[in-house]
């Protein structure tokens, strides 16, 4: 049965399905679709079987043919701990469950740390792709800090039967330029051996948290203009896919250029023409903000998708929903949701996985 989205959805209903974007029109996007491959990626210079495996990756799951994904992504146990990550639900410390979770899902991959892919793959890699992340920022050194480290080689990715590869990069951080030059490096490895490149294009900087003239300090991390440039960074390194989080504000740039600091470059029509938003960055709709993070995957030519965020309880249903409805609607290529579906029940996770499939299913949710 499908998924009565709107009833899911609530109060917000009407603002995110019936909203049409005034910023950069769909039409000159290059917007997911059957013929993606074909259309946008052929003009690139990836491989045929680069090409071949990005294709057996659309081709698979529930999503199978629309153009559009659905991953599963369980690398949390050395991201956040595997005691932290997995105490909600114990099974999950068996590599073979979150590929079954996958699997059951309906996704078009798994994505998780080496040892969990090579534990299962001869048993797996031929039944789901896999998607092998090699670097990770570990959380057992102390004091904590915010860099990535690798796990493994693209060869070992590439042995396990891995069709893709992913990474973290952590920009505005003091690591980003190692980080920059090794993963290039590597992605440049995984492409001569056929494989497709996934980015976590995360930012990391204690300079992204501004107090204004209230004393109260906001959060940038996950602003449009801040997301929207690392993942141009991401592009630029040859990501095949990009993953980023879902904006939840704007004007990240304004912000730490107030006070007579000088940071970066910017443009004030980055805020009011291209993300609705006023000159310093306040509002925008949801959608337009996701959109400015598309532009800068060369207008959707590198495909995105958006992370589904920590498990709140009750609430992960209507916001991985909401989040799949924005991604959609702005041209983004799918969603990435681990915790919402692992820290559940078995059932509760694949109807949960379901339920952000059916919005790409659902022709009535269109491109805004």
């Amino acid at each position: 049965m499908a998924t009565d989205i709107r009833s899911i959805l609530g109060p917000q209903a009407d603002a995110l399905l019936g909203y049409e974007s005034k910023t950069v029109n769909r039409s000159r996007l290059h917007l997911p679709g059957p013929d993606f491959l074909d259309r946008v990626v052929a003009q690139s210079d990836r491989s045929p079987v680069v090409m071949r495996n990005f294709q057996t990756m659309l081709n698979a799951g529930r999503l199978g043919g629309t153009g559009f994904v659905s991953i599963l992504p369980v690398d949390q146990g050395i991201e956040h701990s595997a005691g932290a990550s997995f105490a909600p639900n114990p099974d999950y410390f068996d590599p073979e469950n979150i590929v079954k979770l996958a699997i059951e899902g309906g996704c078009n991959a798994v994505a998780s740390t080496l040892g969990v892919l090579a534990a299962v793959s001869r048993k797996y890699a031929h039944k789901i792709p896999f998607l092998v992340k090699f670097n990770h920022n570990e959380m057992l050194t102390y004091p904590n800090v915010h860099r990535q480290s690798y796990f493994g080689s693209i060869r070992q990715c590439y042995e396990l039967g891995a069709l893709a590869v992913g990474a973290t990069i952590y920009f505005g951080n003091d690591s980003a330029r190692d980080e920059i030059a090794y993963v290039s490096d590597m992605f440049e490895e995984a492409h001569q051996l056929g494989m497709v490149t996934v980015l976590w294009c995360y930012t990391r900087s204690p300079g992204f948290k501004v107090k204004g003239a209230d004393g109260k300090s906001t959060d940038y991390h996950a602003s449009a203009d801040l997301t929207g440039q690392a993942n141009h960074l991401g592009a630029t390194i040859k990501a095949d896919i990009i993953k980023q989080k879902l904006p939840t504000n704007n004007g990240g740039y304004a912000a730490i250029n107030s006070g007579g600091s000088s940071y970066g470059k910017w443009d004030k029509r980055v805020y009011t023409n291209l993300c609705g938003s006023d000159e310093a960055g306040n509002g925008g709709h949801p959608i337009d903000l996701c959109r400015y993070q598309i532009l800068n995957n060369y207008m959707g030519r590198v495909p995105l998708i958006n992370s589904g965020g920590e498990s709140k309880g009750a609430s992960d249903l209507a916001e991985a929903v909401a989040t799949a409805v924005i991604n959609k609607r702005a041209g983004g290529m799918g969603l990435i949701s681990g915790r919402k579906a692992f820290q559940k029940p078995l059932k509760d996770g694949v109807a949960l996985l379901h339920a952000v499939q059916d919005v790409y299913l659902d022709k009535s949710v269109t491109v805004a």
